[in-house]
């Protein structure tokens, strides 16, 4: 059953109750203290994807989409696949790569590149509250630059104590959201974080190295149990 948030109440309802898709509650706002007690249960904010969910309203007048799925697909920072072009391009030093240097030009761009979808999920209310996160240091971003210093990939996301939640990434340049990736997980892997949440399948991710665990499993990762 889907339940309806109100602003007033922060809460989330058990995601073993949520719909067979994973979506779990609508409405609601986002605070930080919300966000970052949806992240620390798993549950993450979207918008509608369809034009049929917008006909006929305001932008403000949609309600925010919460939603938890029980299967998940995660990679585990130690099991990045490394590809034989990606060694190269590696090695090559075609590109360089910083940690948290320009979170705004990251989700910036994946805003951008995402803005023929109306307000898809991540629009101006969504941008704001990351970079907030952000501020707080709940959320940090990979850069990959040229050897001009133009930003041509990267990927940001939220970070828990023991799980990184990655929300959206983006490449100007072939390759580079991999190559963001892979140095995010040499980083994550050095400090002990036990998981990538990729949320869900894509063949991208999927290439490079990702699998489905429970969210039984999920959350133990999360606990630091695993």
């Amino acid at each position: 059953m889907v339940c309806r948030l109100s602003d007033d109440e922060i809460w989330f309802p058990d995601p073993y109750g949520g719909d067979s898709d994973g979506l779990l509650a609508v409405g609601g706002d986002l605070s930080a203290e919300r966000l970052f007690l949806a992240y620390s249960n798993g549950i993450f904010p979207w918008y509608p994807f369809h034009k049929e969910a917008y006909q006929g309203h305001n932008l403000s007048e949609i309600l925010i989409q919460w939603w938890c799925p029980l299967d998940r697909f995660v990679i585990f920072p130690k099991e990045i696949h490394i590809s034989h072009s990606m060694r190269t391009l590696i090695n090559k030093k075609t590109y360089k790569v910083s940690f948290n240097q320009d979170f705004e030009g990251v989700i910036n761009n994946c805003s951008g590149l995402r803005s023929k979808e109306i307000y898809a999920w991540l629009g101006p209310d969504m941008v704001k509250a990351y970079k907030e996160l952000y501020k707080l240091g709940c959320a940090i971003s990979v850069e990959v630059w040229d050897l001009d210093d133009n930003l041509v990939g990267g990927l940001y996301g939220v970070m828990t104590e023991h799980v990184f939640a990655g929300e959206s990434m983006f490449s100007l340049k072939p390759s580079a959201s991999k190559l963001a990736l892979i140095y995010l997980g040499q980083l994550l892997a050095e400090n002990g974080i036990s998981l990538i949440d990729c949320q869900f399948e894509t063949p991208h991710l999927l290439s490079m190295g990702g699998r489905h665990i429970t969210y039984k499993d999920y959350m133990e990762f999360m606990k630091g149990e695993k």
